[in-house]
């Protein structure tokens, strides 16, 4: 075996990862935990949509789903993760750093969630080598739209005069955060011919391409309907004045 091959499955293949550590458990079995989980975390969300007093419309229950995944991620996943990132003790885990800055933990990790963000990784290695970008952008998203998903998931189920408010920002924090990911990514391999994914398509067009495109889709969708609800609200404010000064 040459000793100068990589001791990992990603690219690029001269990436520094020492501290892998392969997963324990199928590809099958976490997709099928992947799927389990979002499938509890919707169905959740509708069935409390359903026990609302409120007439939600189509949309706002869809919402509800949209931003209880949202929320539900960031905070069981970014949130361990980044924080490990940011060199704190989490359990029995801790941060490792190397003189580079490399952080050692994530391939190592055997917990489901360490498991997945292995498999995903396989996509974009960039969250395995501390790549400055994408430490920055999913601390940010752990910290403040993984949180501000769940007040918009709240203020949807409680008609809070807040909700258009929260989505609105949530939602274009989403567009500009996976703008800059595929960005980021498509820059650094049209300048310098650097790949953080694997060549195979179920890697790049399924994990990378397709699990992210509902972020650069979906937030258009409730962006135009606090457009309109956030329209007809001043129109309905305005319209007593309109009358008045029509007298």
């Amino acid at each position: 075996m040459d000793a100068t091959a990589p001791s990992h499955p990603y690219y690029p293949r001269t990436a520094s990862i020492p501290a892998y550590v392969a997963n324990e458990s199928s590809v099958l079995r976490l997709l099928m935990t992947f799927g389990l989980m979002v499938g509890v975390v919707i169905g959740l969300a509708y069935w409390q949509t359903i026990q609302s007093p409120l007439r939600l419309r189509p949309i706002d229950r869809f919402a509800v789903m949209w931003f209880a995944l949202c929320w539900y991620f960031p905070s069981r996943d970014a949130v361990s993760v980044d924080s490990y990132m940011l060199d704190l003790k989490v359990g029995r885990n801790e941060a490792v750093m190397e003189e580079k800055g490399s952080l050692l933990f994530i391939p190592e990790l055997q917990t489901v969630f360490g498991q997945l963000w292995k498999e995903y990784t396989l996509s974009d290695s960039r969250y395995l080598t501390s790549d400055v970008f994408t430490v920055c952008v999913e601390t940010i998203t752990a910290l403040a739209w993984g949180p501000l998903s769940w007040l918009t998931y709240f203020a949807i189920l409680t008609n809070s005069p807040y909700r258009h408010i929260n989505q609105v920002i949530v939602c274009t924090a989403h567009l500009y955060g996976v703008a800059l990911y595929y960005g980021t990514n498509l820059g650094d391999f049209r300048t310098t011919g650097v790949s953080y994914s694997r060549p195979e398509a179920q890697y790049y067009w399924v994990y990378y391409i397709c699990l992210n495109a509902p972020w650069a889709v979906v937030p258009f969708v409730f962006l135009y309907d606090s457009y309109k609800q956030t329209a007809r609200a001043f129109r309905a404010l305005q319209a007593p004045e309109a009358e008045r000064k029509a007298q």
